[in-house]
């Protein structure tokens, strides 16, 4: 660490404006640099087309949120200081730790979840969102979404359930096989899968490929247990038999949190800007391309990760990488603002403001700032992975990514962290978080009767509620349904 601090630091003060404008490097679980992991394309990042996309996901999260405690259009911008709606406190399950000094004597500076949030597809929607024959190797998977939906035209599901083809039935698409399971004949949930792209084909002539439902994943991948085995049912005919792979039932769980009435915390800032305006340090003037404040961003992770042992959701960067991932661990070690070098405790790396005299964020201070500290967090978090037909899932399978982020934190006189600047632009966008026991459920699963038991079909006082709930505003596989596929895959 010490040497990776160094070396950070020394590139800020070769250049600090390169360094403030330059992209963080990402690396893989081996500590290898990884390139740039985006869904957009050169065409759409100089059309500006990723700040539109992450706009309107954004957006998507509010109006999903219906019970959400904190909205994301009414967050203020973060500022040297931590504005009133950019606490960690509105975030966190349980705010313990304020100060580097309780967090240093709690042994709090490295930290990582026992098992880390598992890994989904985010299910775009020019493949027909769980409508997606990920197993079929001749579905096309073109970049057209009418294409794919074309050859699921023209191989129905029931065509191939009507042929009683056991191998070409374990190859049908999550909504297929959830469609079969409750006897929904009109394969109500695959039918809006692909109603969802066809909206924007009709529209626009296009489904952009960066629309998907990794707003449902992320969540999800904490919120519900994780599939470890697939799972054998039988269908409501009695006759069928059904294999949901892991993917097949993180697949659903991710579009019930997808589109579930659930209640989530957020904090952070939203940045539309495709070229921010900087001033001469270098450093964003754009209150709102801000964002989370490194004093939030500081007590969050590692109050809800250190202490919590619960995951939160982050956008990794303001930028245009794929976003929504669930954070698995961190590590952050200390250096001195004043000499900027590494040090190993936290004495060597206090400065007083009056002491501080190489501030390159002096004019953005907070007025009760009297310290700061510096600070180089390893942050990890979980990305996609494709679906498959693995008959077992676990962690060795998930797929993380590490991002180092160099920050100062300011101190009152009490040591209390109360804001911070950030030593690069393109710094994370926001976090937000479901509240612990948080279940997602659809309306549709208040009306059930009767139970599912093992080795039979779904019962009839289920199967009408879950027509029902495929069919709703808001396509939803029941929560019950989902929760019985986790369990006995886990059973």
């Amino acid at each position: 660490m010490q040497e990776i601090v160094n070396t950070m630091l020394e590139d800020f003060d070769r250049d600090p404006v390169e360094a403030l404008n330059r992209r963080p490097t990402k690396f893989d679980a081996d500590g290898q640099p990884v390139g740039t992991e985006t869904v957009f394309s050169p065409w759409d990042l100089r059309a500006g087309r990723d700040i539109s996309g992450r706009d309107q996901s954004r957006k998507a999260l509010s109006m999903l949120d219906h019970g959400v405690l904190i909205r994301l259009g009414d967050i203020l911008p973060g500022r040297a200081p931590c504005a009133e709606a950019d606490r960690a406190d509105l975030l966190v399950d349980r705010l313990e730790h304020r100060t580097l000094a309780a967090m240093q004597a709690a042994d709090l500076s490295a930290a990582r979840l026992d098992e880390s949030p598992w890994s989904d597809d985010y299910w775009a929607l020019y493949l027909g969102v769980l409508g997606k024959r990920y197993a079929d190797q001749n579905f096309p998977g073109a970049d057209d979404w009418q294409e794919n939906y074309d050859y699921i035209q023209r191989h129905p599901a029931r065509d191939i359930v009507a042929r009683a083809d056991a191998g070409a039935i374990d190859l049908l698409s999550p909504a297929e096989k959830y469609d079969i399971l409750v006897g929904d004949t009109a394969m109500g949930l695959t039918q809006r899968m692909w109603a969802e792209g066809k909206y924007y084909h009709d529209h626009n002539g296009e489904v952009e490929p960066w629309m998907g439902i990794c707003h449902g994943w992320a969540p999800a991948s904490y919120c519900l247990p994780r599939p470890q085995r697939a799972v054998d049912v039988l269908a409501a005919d009695g006759r069928t038999r059904l294999r949901f792979y892991p993917s097949d039932i993180k697949a659903l769980g991710t579009l019930l949190w997808a589109n579930a009435d659930t209640v989530s915390r957020f904090v952070g800032g939203r940045c539309n800007d495709k070229k921010p305006a900087v001033d001469a340090s270098g450093r964003l003037v754009s209150e709102r391309c801000f964002d989370t404040n490194p004093g939030t961003f500081h007590l969050s992770v590692v109050n809800q990760i250190g202490v919590c042992r619960r995951s939160a959701v982050i956008d990794a960067t303001f930028d245009y990488e794929v976003w929504n991932q669930p954070i698995h661990g961190y590590r952050y070690a200390l250096f001195n603002p004043q000499t900027r070098r590494y040090v190993p405790d936290l004495a060597a790396a206090t400065v007083s403001r009056t002491a501080y005299t190489r501030d390159h964020f002096a004019a953005h201070r907070g007025s009760a700032a009297v310290a700061v500290a510096g600070v180089m967090m390893q942050l990890s978090y979980v990305v996609e992975t494709n679906p498959s037909h693995a008959l077992t899932d676990s962690p060795a399978q998930d797929k993380l990514r590490t991002a180092r982020y160099l920050y100062d934190l300011e101190l009152d006189a009490n040591g209390q962290i109360i804001g911070g600047e950030w030593y690069t632009n393109k710094h994370p966008d926001f976090l937000w978080t479901p509240p612990p026991n948080t279940r997602a459920r659809t309306p549709a699963d208040a009306l059930l009767s009767g139970s599912w038991a093992a080795g039979t079909p779904v019962p009839e006082g289920w199967r009408r509620p879950a027509w029902r709930a495929s069919d709703s505003a808001s396509p939803s596989p029941l929560a019950a349904i989902v929760e019985a596929l986790i369990e006995r895959s886990r059973g």
